[in-house]
């Protein structure tokens, strides 16, 4: 993380590189499709190796594993109700893609994949296809009456139904940016006060002692940084759940 002259060189940690060697590289396999590869290994760890003692009174690996089960379904049931059920395995694999995405950036040398906006999108566009598929194959042509409210004047047609296109739209764009907006700030955020402790520590006699205050900054930051990559895991999730919602109940 050191500064390259005087200058702070934050965005490089974004850069895609070949991971594996050449086998990476003749199938275009970057690190950030490796952490992808790490991080669903992590999650089937969790879950498999957690729920495998199934005991009366859970250990701290089962008790993480309920925990983040009973978390989602919550959300799930909370926000659609009963019938949101069958759409826990693909919320739950969701947050906990996110969660562990984010968390796992954190680590020094490793790369925080939800920090391009390509993965973000990608995850959106899932989204935006399964309300739509629900909303369609529930409720048929009565799907296209959600972009204009039953009892509205006709005459508002023209300007409530782009309106509410546009909105519906607008989704995975909102969606996929404030998640990958969010990864990225905080990453960068990270990587300029680390390297003010780096230019500041070697500027002599009195750079130790006026390298404590970054470095302050960043330990703190790092704390925020891991709140807030539970939060843009929850906020993706539960916005999924108000989406879904929205296409079971057509509301």
């Amino acid at each position: 993380m050191a500064a390259e002259g005087n200058t702070i060189d934050a965005l490089s940690q974004f850069e895609l590189g070949r991971a594996l060697g050449p086998i990476g590289g003749s199938v275009n396999f970057s690190q950030s499709n490796l952490h992808m590869v790490i991080v669903a290994g992590l999650i089937l760890a969790l879950m498999t190796y957690g729920m495998r003692p199934r005991a009366v009174v859970p250990g701290r690996l089962q008790s993480l594993a309920e925990s983040a089960y009973e978390f989602v379904m919550g959300l799930v049931t909370d926000q659609i109700g009963p019938e949101g059920r069958r759409f826990f395995p693909f919320v739950f694999t969701l947050f906990m893609f996110i969660l562990f995405g984010n968390m796992l950036g954190l680590f020094p040398y490793a790369f925080t994949f939800t920090s391009h906006i390509a993965v973000t999108l990608g995850l959106s566009l899932m989204v935006f296809v399964l309300i739509t598929v629900v909303a369609l194959q529930l409720h048929g042509r009565k799907f296209f009456g959600y972009f204009f409210p039953e009892g509205a004047p006709l005459w508002l047609a023209p300007i409530i139904v782009p309106v509410e296109i546009i909105s519906y739209l607008s989704r995975p764009i909102s969606l996929s940016i404030r998640l990958f907006a969010n990864m990225v700030a905080g990453h960068v955020m990270l990587k300029v006060f680390a390297t003010f402790v780096v230019m500041l520590a070697g500027l002599g006699t009195a750079g130790p002692v006026l390298a404590v205050l970054p470095l302050a900054v960043n330990v703190a930051l790092v704390g925020f940084e891991v709140l807030v990559a539970f939060l843009q895991a929850y906020v993706f999730a539960i916005l999924t759940c108000i989406y879904l919602s929205d296409a079971v109940h057509l509301h």
